[in-house]
């Protein structure tokens, strides 16, 4: 029986609440009389703030009252939704009683720390009305609306006014006029002016990552907040929200064509069925369908932990002191004995990745995009970006994706995603329509999920080519622009980016350069501060060390992993180290541009320009943002010349690593086996680029070549290129003594005879003029061998002196 026809029957009798009157005198004697450690009551100078007209909830802290009365605290905990009206009437008393207040505001309640969190799928049926605290992921925001919480009507037949109607999570008229003798049941007006209304908004939240059962996929939970709750979420965050279960009637499920066939049947035919039936609207249809479904009612919403991690891991507005504050004693010594540490950077480095082996440089990268550079804005409103974007390449099982998983665990903000499996909307941002309001809102993506923290992107290579062109805004500009289905906005994704690929054809090959053995875009590479390169090398040591380590893993998987530091402690570090914002020093200053001068004029002279990517300005900018990267590491306001050197180096390593390898000109007479099955594989010629790609240069770690007979690539393209000329214009004037190959090595012997001071030189030079030619008709196929008779090596053929060299017609020569 509704309440409104209770009193309408028995006049003037009020249902009332006995034990939530009780509640609500307790806990406003709680407000009154609850006191702080100094004898200060702790909540009226709280209550004073009220008065300001844009405030309205009071915040009340869980344990203070669990202090004051456990029955209340309990009782509250389990009967929150049927009380929570009674706390708030205590809250507008309370706040009336020590302020000037205007008698028709609204004030609410929301209760923080809350002993016991819970996990979305923990929440069932039992739990509806109780008071939980739930955390989760927040993926989707929608705009804020008023709701209407107590409508005031007017009755369309006698004029009679309804005051203070609750409606229920959907509009709810009166069931009937209080005028006794009006009995007016459907034609009621709103008056909007004298209703009571609230912000409103809805949230979607899902489980984190860390949650996830195995093989499960995430829960999503909509959240619904109210008055100063609102807007405190924004997509991508990690929050706990303290409130309650609530079942609302699920009005997507009751506009789905089907049920509306349906309820349209049972209508008599002709105008006066319609409007006897029609408009009861929901409730008509609500208890045939039971469609209800379960939504959270949340009063407070506050960050996940936010001491390591959480939300506030690179808010701008936190200082060391205030980090310090929220640590103990023990902890901020810990933090001051690290930054003391000598030997920190290594350190670090084998805490965080304990269960790799060797790979020093890509570890220390890693840390140092965990630390990140100082973003900076100019006047103009441009902002540069601070975080550290690294690309590791490599062959099979070289720990790629291992260090992706160890970064994925350790950083609080962290997503990980593969490329084949991700699309561009969902590395970024979808628009996608509301079942229930039907407006379109925007769903955020991988990189704005992992905004102020780190997103790793398994198999990069393998990721569609317009799906890596939706990262290259987030690269560089940090930002994500949509503009879709009507929706206009530009979102916020400062996320360094961890990248691993396979080069192409699976291995790397060291004789290609590096942009053929990637199949990245320039405007992408060139956006990576640190590229590394992982090759599976057999080396006996490293093997040997390798194997021991992981058996060792497998047998003692505690007892192996010995680190200095627990990742909490680095945590804890990182976070400290995050809020120093270091200068850059005029000692320093111009040590950078020394250096890019270099790496800028070794680009430019040729030979390296073909094997590694170019250097531009972006590289400049890595090298600013890596010394930030390092003096932040040893809580240093000052970049140092030292932190420019290590910046330098590590960036020199991620490019030169690529350079292709010298030539072995004794290889042939070791590895002659090997070679000549080899020959078909790695003897061809790209004609394209006109790259000589045929160079073999693995020398095997064994055998120790003679110095003299090791040439450089590019010293070796040279000669390569001299004696091509050379052939070809001896071709063109058809001088066929020219082309022996007696007369090509004397004439080579000739062109250099000024860099040649004694007899021994001589013979050593061509003893080496030989092994090219030997090596170029043989390996790169770029010369042919003919005897009088025809090609070499028919029955015929004569002896060597009579030899002649052609080149090879399909070669095409370098510029």
């Amino acid at each position: 029986m509704d309440v409104a026809t209770a009193t309408a029957e028995n006049a003037g009798e009020m249902v009332k609440d006995e034990l939530a009157e009780k509640c609500q005198k307790l806990f406003q004697a709680f407000l009154e009389e609850f006191q702080t450690g100094d004898g200060e009551v702790k909540y009226v100078r709280e209550a004073e703030e009220l008065i300001r007209p844009e405030r309205n909830t009071l915040l009340v802290n869980f344990t203070d009252l669990e202090g004051f009365n456990q029955e209340l605290a309990t009782t509250i905990q389990e009967e929150y939704y049927r009380v929570y009206p009674f706390l708030c009437r205590a809250v507008r008393n309370f706040a009336r009683d020590h302020g000037n207040v205007p008698l028709n505001k609204e004030f609410y309640v929301a209760l923080e720390d809350l002993p016991t969190r819970h996990k979305i799928r923990e929440l069932s049926s039992m739990r509806i009305g109780t008071l939980v605290r739930i955390s989760g992921q927040v993926v989707r925001t929608h705009p804020v609306h008023p709701e209407l919480v107590s409508g005031t009507f007017l009755c369309m037949d006698c004029q009679t006014v309804i005051k203070d109607v609750p409606q229920q999570f959907k509009y709810s008229p009166p069931t009937i006029c209080r005028n006794p003798v009006c009995n007016n049941r459907s034609r009621f007006h709103l008056d909007t002016h004298k209703s009571k209304f609230i912000d409103f908004q809805k949230v979607r939240i899902q489980e984190t990552q860390a949650e996830l059962p195995r093989g499960s996929i995430p829960r999503s939970l909509e959240i619904v907040l109210r008055a100063e709750a609102v807007e405190t979420a924004q997509a991508g965050d990690r929050c706990d929200f303290t409130g309650t279960l609530i079942v609302v009637p699920d009005v997507s499920q009751l506009r789905t064509p089907g049920v509306r066939a349906e309820t349209s049947t049972r209508v008599a035919g002709g105008p006066q069925g319609f409007e006897s039936e029609g408009l009861r609207g929901l409730k008509a249809l609500g208890v045939r369908e039971l469609s209800y479904r379960l939504a959270f009612l949340a009063c407070n919403v506050a960050p996940t932990n936010p001491r390591f991690g959480g939300k506030e891991l690179r808010e701008e507005e936190q200082t060391a002191e205030s980090i310090k504050s929220q640590m103990t004693e023990k902890e901020w010594e810990k933090v001051f004995e690290m930054s003391q540490d000598k030997n920190l950077y290594h350190n670090l480095c084998t805490s965080l990745f304990p269960t790799i082996h060797g790979n020093d440089e890509v570890k220390r990268g890693i840390l140092l995009m965990l630390f990140g550079g100082v973003p900076k804005t100019t006047m103009e409103g441009t902002s540069l970006r601070g975080d550290i974007n690294v690309c590791i390449v490599g062959d099979p099982s070289t720990a790629k994706s291992q260090f992706l998983k160890h970064v994925e665990e350790f950083s609080p903000r962290a997503v990980y995603t593969s490329g084949k499996a991700s699309s561009a909307a969902g590395l970024t941002a979808a628009v996608v329509r509301d079942e229930e309001s039907h407006e379109f809102v925007i769903e955020a993506g991988a990189l704005m999920l992992a905004d102020n923290g780190v997103c790793c992107i398994d198999e990069f290579d393998k990721m569609d080519l317009k799906d890596q062109v939706a990262i290259h805004e987030a690269m560089e500009q940090q930002t994500i622009s949509i503009t879709k289905a009507g929706v206009k906005a530009t979102l916020n994704a400062r996320t360094s980016i961890l990248a691993a690929a396979n080069p192409v054809g699976g291995r790397y090959d060291r004789s290609k350069s590096l942009k053929q053995n990637v199949n990245l875009t320039a405007p992408i590479m060139s956006r990576f501060d640190l590229f590394f390169i992982l090759v599976d090398d057999c080396n006996e040591v490293t093997d040997y060390a390798i194997a021991r380590r992981i058996v060792d893993l497998h047998s003692r998987i505690e007892e192996s992993v010995d680190r200095l530091y627990t990742l909490d402690e680095i945590r804890r570090y990182l976070l400290f180290a995050r809020q120093f914002k270091p200068k850059i020093s005029s000692e320093s200053e111009e040590f950078i541009v020394e250096q890019y001068k270099r790496l800028r004029q070794r680009d430019g002279a040729g030979g390296v320009s073909k094997s590694a990517w170019r250097i531009t300005v972006r590289q400049l900018e890595s090298m600013i943002r890596l010394s930030e990267g390092m003096a932040r590491m040893h809580c240093c306001d000052e970049v140092q010349p030292k932190h420019v050197k290590e910046a330098f180096r590590l960036l020199n390593k991620s490019i030169i690593r690529v350079e292709t390898p010298d030539i072995n000109l004794e290889q042939e007479d070791e590895l002659e086996e090997e070679e000549q099955q080899e020959d078909g594989m790695n003897g061809h010629v790209n004609g394209i680029n006109g790259h000589v790609n045929g160079v073999n240069g693995h020398a095997e770690p064994g055998s120790q070549p003679k110095p003299s007979l090791r040439l450089s690539f590019n010293e070796y393209r040279r000669i390569s290129n001299l004696l091509v000329l050379h052939l070809r214009r001896a071709e063109e004037a058809e001088e066929e003594e020219e082309l022996k190959k007696s007369a090509v090595v004397n004439w080579y012997l000739k062109e250099i005879e000024s860099e040649i001071d004694s007899e021994e030189e001589l013979v050593n030079k061509k003893g080496l003029i030989e092994k090219v030619l030997h090596r170029l008709v043989h390996y790169d196929h770029i010369l042919i061998e003919l005897s009088q008779a025809g090609l070499k090596g028919s029955e015929s053929a004569s002896t060597e002196e009579e030899v002649v060299l052609v080149v090879n017609p399909n070669y095409i020569l370098e510029d």
